[in-house]
């Protein structure tokens, strides 16, 4: 149906072509009857109509579209008029599906491509692509995500390279999705479309451990390749033949694999060979250089030409990002490559998870005579980009920092120079937001289990938890959240959604303390097995104060038992389930293949797997724990990737998202203090939704020229917490700091110039506070608090500095090792409205006691106190710049303006007032060297440093909360134009 909505009367003969419609072309004869189906909820026809409606909403310029912009209601008007429908019937139709206009896929991409990929010939050749769009479908899908995921699709496959063209041309890109979002069947898909479009050579990276590229490989067999390709003209039926073929006879799904009714070649497109399966990895060509020997139609013609391409088969490989099974792909290229066969082949890398192993982590600083230095696996992918001219790399991954570090550069390297593509989130995805209350304006108290993410799925981990308590706690509800599952698929549930039940135990990267933990979680797990009255009232005390009330808020479309007493029944059911097999406590971890190749473990050919998991870093990246319902997290980090990564809860939880319970430290131990890793997750994905609010805003064409390519993007990487960096140090050497906002913490820069004539030049830009400063002294009272239980008195010269005058003295201060000041100036110069709004700053000129004071005027004002202060040893930096108890005064100053006093003794106080602690600074190890710099009563400006420390007002951030950002550097460019975030 790509001709677009015809006519009304034509509607029985569309249904008649529509293989897939479930409708009897007689059923409807007119608009009223088709309304009364409508209305009577007739799901074949609300499924149809829905489906059909969404396609059109969503096709790219169709040509009968006359110009409207998809999922618009122009566009669908525009289909209602194609279609004939009176006003009664469009409110019908709008009503039974409404038109989807949520932002879909964001693009930022270097201008100038050249589009092939349009719709009339996506349309032309489609075979791979609609079997796995109704593959999607038929597995519960909504339109609207199908859709989505087309359009998605489109868009990385439009920034490929013409596969047929005669020039060989190469992009590289990147698409960030969610944590268990989805990113699978994006690249699927993609993939699709890739080979319907005419590449032939597709290598999926997928993973750095063997089950996670089997899991890859299994999906793609699954849902892509199909059951023809995998039997390669072998008769299923024959036990004799399908020896050694994969899937086949040991696979409970082998019947739901795609299936294309005949070999794809018999059907005029081409076949998919595999060259990986699912339990071997790529270890060299088979049948040697013939496996990549293209058959062409017209020997004369190359293989990219259109008389060959559609009528060759497509090769596909999914291959672990492991150095030596990479070797021997390169190794086996380089062979072929002699004989001048690669040149021709259009080849798409698809790296999954493309920020673990695949960015070059080696110092720039230490690469001999400037040549970049790779790592092994960065090294060889590099060379494969060599090796294949046609080839074209997208890296997908959730947690993009590492790869915008890249230098864009270094043409050899991965940086998505292309495009870089944002995915949409999906509907029904519980992402880090379902478990925080971000920006909420509902007050703490007026919270409940309906209106709080928080109350409603997280359950803090204190250190002054009671032993194992809160772990028991954790256990009882995995138990419970499963016999609710069992109860909802008793209840007309579809039990698929239940198939799996795990929980995910995660404290510490060290297996030896896993195999501890474990043996303690089957210890408080085999004590709680005899159903005695107190372990039933510990359970109905646990379900009638969680779970029926969240249940209640959250899930009221879903049957749930009212009461204990209900549920208990399904108790002893879910128990039994849970210890099937060895151990009901299953160890993830460890380095060896052997570790992970576990019966119980196994999502896809297991039917059941209900299991407490127990692990580390290997089970938090690319491994999906499906069915996790409940998680106990207390695992510290110090990298926003990482720490996103191990958030194995997030993912789709159709059926039982009410149930999902989050345990995680609130106090947990690092260094001399404790950090509250739920704080941590929100800054993250604070974090992670700035970079994604500029990608969109950056996005938008303007007068149709894109405002920023990739290698322009701004400063997209935010830090909210101090101690949680982007990424981890050796994926950022590429990372300059470009702000630091730092409301009511003090800037104390420290590294000042050693140049006599620098300090001259900066001393001089300070003459106008200096003169406003002269003469001047201010008692100033500190309060007693726990750091200074007394109160305390000392003497300053003062004044007050507009703001704007501050700033122009400080933008043209010079600094020892470039311009550290720069990212505090990024900050300090928006708060001019933009971002916060400082009317003027309280600076205050601290005097020493006047049993050491040793004055001096500095250019014609004062006299000032003179401080002594000496660089450490060997660098040119000093140690502490302002004495504890003025910062301490400055900082009570200012948290008094913040709570909303408005004068402190002799200083009034404003929330828009900063405050600046000034020392004219002598370096000096001892007074008596100071007394000899100031022996005629005054210094000259290059033997005085005018040191400082200003503390901005608290109030002086915007809602978000951002602390840092940073921006990629390009080594080529230098004066690259990076565009002002704000």
């Amino acid at each position: 149906m790509t001709r677009g909505p015809q006519p009304f009367a034509k509607w029985a003969v569309l249904i008649a072509e529509d293989e897939h419609a479930e409708l009897d072309p007689d059923v409807v004869q007119d608009e009223e009857s088709f309304r009364a189906h409508l209305a009577a909820g007739d799901s074949p026809l609300a499924s149809l109509w829905t489906g059909k409606l969404t396609h059109w909403d969503f096709d790219r310029d169709p040509k009968w579209a006359a110009g409207t912009q998809p999922r618009t209601d122009e566009r669908r008007a525009r289909t209602y008029d194609r279609l004939g429908f009176a006003d009664d019937l469009r409110k019908a139709l709008d009503a039974a599906a409404p038109v989807h206009k949520e932002p879909g896929t964001t693009v930022i991409a270097r201008p100038g491509f050249t589009p092939w990929y349009t719709p009339q010939r996506a349309a032309d050749r489609a075979f791979y692509w609609p079997k796995y769009r109704d593959l999607l479908a038929a597995k519960g899908l909504s339109a609207a995500a199908v859709g989505h995921l087309d359009d998605a699709t489109h868009s990385v496959v439009e920034r490929l390279a013409d596969p047929e063209q005669d020039a060989p041309r190469q992009s590289k890109g990147l698409v960030v999705g969610y944590v268990q979002s989805g990113k699978t069947a994006n690249f699927t898909g993609v993939t699709a479309k890739a080979i319907d479009a005419g590449y032939r050579l597709v290598i999926v990276l997928g993973g750095t451990l063997n089950n996670l590229r089997a899991q890859t490989q299994r999906r793609l067999d699954k849902e892509l390749v199909g059951q023809e390709n995998i039997l390669g003209g072998a008769d299923p039926a024959d036990l004799d033949s399908v020896i050694g073929i994969d899937y086949v006879g040991d696979d409970d799904e082998w019947d739901d694999f795609v299936s294309y009714g005949a070999r794809p070649s018999l059907l005029g497109h081409p076949d998919i060979d595999r060259l990986t399966t699912r339990d071997k990895d790529y270890a060299g060509l088979q049948q040697g250089i013939r496996a990549l020997e293209f058959e062409k139609r017209d020997r004369r013609l190359p293989l990219h030409h259109p008389d060959n391409l559609h009528h060759t088969a497509a090769r596909i490989m999914v291959v672990k990002k492991n150095k030596a099974v990479l070797e021997k792909l390169v190794t086996n290229l380089k062979q072929i490559q002699a004989q001048g066969l690669l040149s021709e082949i259009p080849a798409l890398i698809i790296d999954d998870e493309s920020d673990q192993a695949s960015v070059n982590t080696t110092d720039p600083k230490k690469w001999e005579g400037g040549d970049p230095k790779r790592t092994a696996i960065n090294a060889l992918i590099s060379q494969l980009l060599g090796l294949l001219p046609r080839a074209q790399y997208v890296g997908y991954t959730a947690t993009p920092f590492a790869n915008v570090f890249i230098d864009p550069g270094d043409g050899a390297d991965l940086f998505p120079n292309d495009y870089l593509i944002s995915l949409r989130r999906p509907d029904g995805y519980m992402g880090v937001q379902d478990f925080h209350d971000l920006d909420s304006a509902i007050d703490p108290e007026d919270r409940t289990f309906a209106n709080s993410q928080e109350l409603a799925h997280v359950r803090g981990v204190y250190e002054d938890s009671t032993g194992d308590d809160r772990l028991q706690e954790a256990l009882d509800a995995f138990l419970l959240a499963g016999a609710v599952k069992l109860y909802r698929a008793d209840h007309g549930v579809p039990e698929r959604r239940f198939r799996h039940h795990t929980m995910l135990i995660h404290e510490s990267v060290r297996m030896a303390e896993h195999a501890e933990l474990a043996l303690r979680v089957s210890t408080m797990w085999h004590k709680s097995a005899p159903m005695s009255h107190k372990n039933h009232d510990r359970l109905r005390a646990l379900y009638e104060s969680d779970f029926t009330t969240v249940s209640a808020a959250r899930a009221a479309d879903l049957p749930t038992p009212a009461t204990y007493e209900e549920l208990k029944p399904y108790i002893s059911t879910a128990r039994s389930l849970i210890n099937k097999g060895a151990s009901p406590v299953i160890v993830v971890n460890g380095d060896k293949e052997s570790d992970y190749a576990k019966d119980d473990l196994d999502f896809d050919r297991t039917p059941n797997v209900w299991k407490i998991l127990v692990g580390g870093t290997k089970l938090s990246r690319g491994f999906t724990v499906e069915g996790l319902t409940v998680t106990y997290y207390r695992r510290r980090t110090q990298q926003a990737d990482t720490l996103m990564q191990m958030g194995r809860w997030f993912g789709f939880r159709e059926g039982y998202r009410d149930l999902v319970r989050l345990y995680i430290g609130r106090e947990e131990i690092h260094g001399r203090t404790t950090v509250d890793l739920y704080e941590a997750f929100e800054a993250v994905c604070r974090d992670e939704e700035a970079f994604r609010d500029q990608l969109t805003t950056y996005a938008t064409l303007v007068d149709g020229v894109p405002q920023v390519t990739p290698a322009q993007i701004p400063p997209l990487v935010s830090q909210h917490l101090p101690w949680i960096k982007p990424s981890a140090r050796n994926k950022m050497f590429n990372a300059e700091l470009v702000e630091i906002r730092s409301p009511g913490k003090p800037i104390e820069p420290a590294a000042y110039p050693t140049d006599p004539r620098v300090t001259s030049r900066n001393t001089e830009r300070w003459q106008t506070v200096l003169s406003a400063l002269s003469g001047k002294s201010t008692l100033c009272r500190l309060q007693p608090d726990s750091a200074t239980p007394l109160p305390r008195t000392f003497q300053a010269a003062t004044t007050v500095v507009a703001h704007s005058e501050l700033l122009g003295i400080l933008s043209g201060l010079e600094w020892e090792g470039g311009k550290i000041l720069a990212p505090h100036l990024a900050y300090l110069a928006q708060l001019d409205g933009r971002l916060g709004r400082v009317d003027d700053w309280l600076v205050i000129a601290p005097h020493r006691t006047e049993r050491n004071r040793i004055e001096a005027s500095i250019m014609g004002s004062g006299p000032f106190s003179l401080a002594r202060r000496s660089r450490q040893a060997g660098k040119a930096s000093f140690g502490r710049i302002s004495g504890k108890e003025h910062r301490a005064y400055a900082q009570q100053l200012n948290d008094l303006a913040h709570s909303g006093t408005t004068e402190a003794d002799t200083h009034t106080l404003s929330q828009h007032r900063g405050m600046i602690l000034l020392y004219p600074v002598v370096e000096a190890s001892t007074d008596a060297e100071v007394q000899a710099v100031a022996t005629t009563g005054t210094v000259a400006p290059s033997e005085v440093i005018m040191a400082f420390t200003l503390i901005p007002p608290t109030a002086a951030i915007d809602s978000t909360r951002q602390l840092v950002r940073f921006r990629t550097k390009d080594s080529n460019d230098p004066n690259a134009a990076i565009v002002n975030a704000q």
